[in-house]
């Protein structure tokens, strides 16, 4: 990936990178680190690409519905990094929405969740900016957002608990405050296993 965004400065992650390998005792300039420097800041230019994208314009085109029930998108893969560590965190995300009107392609809410995990993140704000944009721009009856994820900053080092999932939700309008049809949701997401 060549990094066209010129927020990221390249050379200076590198020479972040050097100083990092020397501090731990390592000699960057041996054959097999030779080249990490610059492989490092080719990743985070990938991985952080997001703070330069506005996943707002995902959800810009949407079609106009009569639709009033809930539509769910279950399943969202992601991957993103924990700015306390700088540590991958990875996952799913479940979205449900209540249309009031209009709603938005499917790929769009995949593409949303692309954006708003690759910036150094935290799951909890993580959860609550893609509930929180989804109210903004579709002025929908309800939201519910869920995300489940594993985070290496609790399996490979502290602690060290693999197979932790931290999960986190954000319900807002007719899934906060009706518990049929916030019942309903977690029961399209978890099928009868799930309880409140």
């Amino acid at each position: 990936m060549n990094n066209k965004n010129p927020n990221i400065d390249l050379p200076r992650i590198e020479k972040a990178v050097r100083e990092i390998l020397l501090a731990v005792g390592e000699n960057p300039d041996r054959e097999g680190l030779l080249e990490t420097p610059a492989r490092v800041a080719r990743l985070y230019a990938e991985i952080f690409s997001g703070l330069y994208q506005d996943p707002k314009e995902h959800l810009l085109k949407f079609f106009t519905e009569k639709y009033d029930e809930i539509v769910l998108v279950r399943d969202i893969t992601f991957n993103s990094t924990c700015e306390h560590h700088l540590l991958p965190f990875m996952g799913k995300v479940h979205i449900g929405y209540l249309p009031k009107g209009k709603v938005v392609g499917l790929s769009k809410l995949a593409r949303m969740v692309d954006v708003i995990s690759r910036r150094p993140q935290v799951q909890e704000r993580m959860t609550q900016e893609i509930a929180d944009l989804l109210v903004e721009v579709l002025d929908v009856r309800g939201v519910g957002v869920i995300v489940e994820a594993v985070h290496t900053c609790m399996t490979i080092r502290g602690i060290r608990k693999p197979g932790s999932v931290c999960t986190t939700s954000a319900m807002k309008g007719a899934f906060r405050s009706n518990p049929a049809t916030r019942s309903e949701l977690m029961t399209l997401i978890y099928g009868k296993r799930h309880t409140l």
